[in-house]
């Protein structure tokens, strides 16, 4: 199974606690991703995160219905957590979050390694492009709600 990465990092200028806060709140992924996703949160809310704790989503990629489920396999705030796929449209998910106070505000690090069905073929003709454009969509939406800049 050959397994890829993608790199993503934002500075964003509030403390980081409320940015933890922010993001450990399963409501704020729909405000995160793309509408053209159609992406729904299946667990009711309020959602208690903590280490362990289960999401279902439902979304759509190029128009085929998708549920994914993720499970929560670190939680160690403010600093640091990782959901990780346990069903959906990939071999494997794994998604870590890490936040760090910088310069009066807080770096936001993602580090996404993923191994999609189809391997090397399908993510050079789609989902590698498809991850790069969730994630410039997502900084520009934190852009727009935080007033931030891109790290350097």
């Amino acid at each position: 199974m050959k397994i890829f990465q993608f790199d993503s990092s934002i500075w964003l200028p509030r403390p980081i606690h409320e940015i933890f806060e922010f993001f450990s709140s399963a409501q704020n992924l729909e405000e995160l991703t793309p509408s053209s996703l159609q992406f729904h949160i299946l667990t009711p809310t309020p959602i208690h995160i903590q280490q362990g704790t289960e999401i279902e989503y439902r979304l759509k990629v190029r128009g085929i219905p998708i549920r994914w489920r993720s499970k929560i396999s670190v939680w160690e705030p403010p600093h640091r957590f990782v959901d990780e796929q346990l069903r959906g449209p990939y071999r494997q998910w794994i998604h870590e979050h890490r936040f760090a106070e910088h310069a009066g505000g807080t770096t936001c690090e993602d580090t996404v390694k993923y191994a999609p069905i189809g391997g090397a073929i399908i993510n050079k003709l789609f989902v590698s492009r498809e991850v790069q454009q969730i994630f410039a969509y997502r900084t520009q939406r934190l852009q727009t709600l935080f007033s931030a800049t891109t790290a350097s």
